[in-house]
């Protein structure tokens, strides 16, 4: 079997490392000085053990710049950003065989969401997330393994990754059958140390971890405030509150649950301490944002599903500007 990780960086080169040294047949498709020191060094995975100790491991991975180079391959994990992979999509036909499935690993909603899905939206594209439908015409819904990713790992230099928390890989068809393609990417994931559970609703697991990533992601952006801060201060608690109730009444609209309470969500995301959010990480480092997926979706599903959503909505204008001047 052999899978290919598509933008090797923190988390797909945490995966392609455990993958590898699970004795997996893995390539990571990576560019400039990571892919460099990976083709060079191989992969080295550094983490925190039980004794507080370092504990560093080592990988060898095959590691190229271009899909071509990859080759054919069973499985395709995308570990790119949302709006990376409309650039991407387009390039990603060498690797692809009838029998190819392509694993959507991205924060926010994917642009396969209503692939599958039960009742008068089903097969509606979304606009935010897909501009042009080039990322639907180029891999296919068809060939798509949802994926939920929790693992916090970061690149501490090239061909190095961190580890820091979490090792679940959430999997799901859009579908939500136990197909065997799913079963066997799990169990491959599993052999590799990693926790990668089939889902039967995968899109519910989806909402639960969006829900705070469209509250907090923009808020931390615009205040350059860590998850601690945004919790404590009582105006940007309040602001994350009202964002997390229009966020629940959108995906109440589309039929989903929520199995806890929107304070029990802010506390957990406080208990997190000061971490900064992944976007705030890449606006400090001058980073085009992955707003459209992770909060320009959840504004186009909302006219969909006629939920009015203001603050959502000036979340959204707020930090497309600031996106549009990262990309001056």
């Amino acid at each position: 079997m052999r899978i290919a990780i598509v933008g090797a960086g923190a988390i797909g080169a945490y995966m392609g490392a455990r993958l590898a040294i699970g004795g997996a047949d893995v390539t990571l498709i990576a560019r400039g000085a990571h892919l460099e020191a990976m083709q060079r060094d191989g992969l080295t995975l550094l983490a925190a053990g039980r004794d507080g100790e370092e504990v560093r491991e080592h990988a060898t991975p095959r590691a190229v710049e271009t899909p071509a180079e990859a080759g054919l391959q069973d499985f395709v994990i995308l570990t790119l950003k949302a709006h990376q992979i409309t650039e991407m999509a387009p390039h990603l036909a060498p690797m692809l065989g009838p029998d190819t499935s392509v694993v959507t690993a991205q924060n926010g909603v994917p642009w396969w969401y209503f692939h599958g899905y039960e009742g008068p939206l089903a097969g509606t594209r979304l606009a935010s997330v897909d501009p042009g439908n080039v990322i639907w015409d180029a891999i296919t819904p068809e060939r798509v393994i949802g994926c939920v990713v929790y693992p916090a790992t970061e690149l501490t230099a090239p061909g190095v990754v961190r580890h820091l928390a979490g090792d679940r890989l959430s999997l799901g068809e859009p579908d939500g059958s136990r197909s065997d393609r799913v079963k066997k990417l799990s169990r491959a994931m599993i052999s590799a140390g990693l926790r990668a559970p089939v889902r039967l609703h995968l899109r519910n697991e989806l909402w639960i971890k969006l829900w705070g990533n469209v509250a907090f992601n923009p808020i931390s952006v615009l205040t350059g405030g860590t998850l601690a801060a945004i919790c404590a201060h009582p105006g940007t608690r309040a602001l994350a509150h009202e964002t997390m109730l229009e966020v629940q009444a959108v995906a109440h609209a589309l039929g989903e649950k929520f199995t806890i309470g929107i304070d029990q969500r802010i506390e957990g995301a406080a208990a997190v301490g000061e971490h900064k959010t992944s976007m705030l990480q890449d606006f400090e480092r001058g980073r085009r944002l992955e707003i459209g997926a992770i909060v320009g979706a959840v504004a186009e599903l909302s006219r969909l599903v006629a939920v009015s959503t203001p603050t959502i909505d000036t979340l959204y204008s707020l930090t497309s500007l600031v996106d549009e001047r990262l990309s001056l």
